[in-house]
């Protein structure tokens, strides 16, 4: 069955294009309920533990007959007068259009982040499929992609990178290697290893010699994820373009504060983003990178 869709999307790229696009959008909807949700279902499963541990039997029934809260249950509801979102309402980006923004019910304004994650979604796997083609390949870096995306807006809103997709991701690039999708499986487990040890080593180097944390164990994992969809020779030009990419939005962040009294200039910042966008960067144009640099090199 997927053979015969790859025939027919080499025959007719745009159908191709279009279809990822299209699944994209809708799987930014998703995406949007996964970076809301997941750190909530992740703080109610620490509380859930910690209570189970050091509370009562009484207490522990208590919370049997809590209502159930996941990526599917309780339904979408306008946080504002409670308003069930209806199929119609929840068609990306149309819906938000149609319904100018605002609650179908009460009129409250709905934050334009929704149909941008969507829209955002949709663009990124776009160019990603047509960087490669209609291909296997293309739609295992739309994979990439979805669960990137998650973790960069999840990181920038709660400073968090959750193993339940930093993991699967890294395992993912693994099994991948073992049939060259993107790179060999040496260069992929030396790229995964490599990828955690260096920011590991960064982190134990600042704390010995600062007494703080720079950076969180999430970020180890991510970049050990992405080694192993790069390969080792891709670390560099990750670890490059996050630490340049970071430094010019924190010194701007910093200008952009500096008048208000509520500058800090010890307040910290996620660092997954940049990582997760470099990432991206380096699995679809690592080697005209390499290539360049080489070439400015010897000229």
């Amino acid at each position: 069955m997927l053979d015969a869709v790859i025939q027919v999307s080499i025959e007719l790229p745009a159908f191709f294009y279009a279809i990822v696009f299209i699944t994209s959008l809708m799987v930014g909807s998703f995406l949007n309920v996964v970076i809301y949700r997941l750190p909530i279902m992740m703080e109610n499963s620490w509380k859930e533990e910690y209570k189970n541990y050091f509370s009562t039997k009484e207490s522990a029934v208590e919370n049997d007959v809590k209502q159930p809260f996941n990526l599917v249950l309780p339904h979408s509801t306008c946080p504002c007068c409670g308003h069930r979102i209806r199929a119609w309402e929840n068609i990306p980006v149309i819906s938000y259009l149609v319904l100018g923004g605002k609650c179908s019910q009460c009129k409250s304004k709905i934050s334009i982040r929704y149909p941008a994650v969507e829209l955002f979604t949709a663009l990124v796997c776009t160019l990603a499929a047509w960087h490669y083609g209609p291909s296997v390949t293309a739609l295992w870096s739309v994979l990439v992609c979805y669960i990137l995306i998650a973790l960069i807006f999840i990181d920038a809103d709660k400073m968090l990178l959750p193993d339940q997709l930093t993991l699967p991701l890294l395992w993912l690039g693994l099994l991948l290697s073992t049939q060259s999708i993107f790179v060999d499986m040496f260069d992929a487990i030396i790229g995964a290893a490599a990828g955690y040890l260096s920011l590991w080593s960064v982190y134990w180097l600042f704390k010995l010699a600062t007494g703080k944390e720079g950076m969180g164990y999430g970020d180890f994992k991510l970049l050990a994820a992405l080694g192993a969809f790069t390969g080792w020779q891709g670390l560099p030009i990750i670890i490059l373009l996050s630490s340049l990419v970071g430094a010019i939005v924190g010194i701007l962040l910093l200008r952009l504060k500096s008048d208000s009294d509520e500058a800090n200039t010890s307040q910290p910042m996620p660092f997954g983003p940049y990582i997760a966008v470099a990432g991206f960067i380096t699995l679809l144009y690592k080697e005209p990178i390499i290539s360049a640099y080489i070439s400015w090199v010897i000229d």
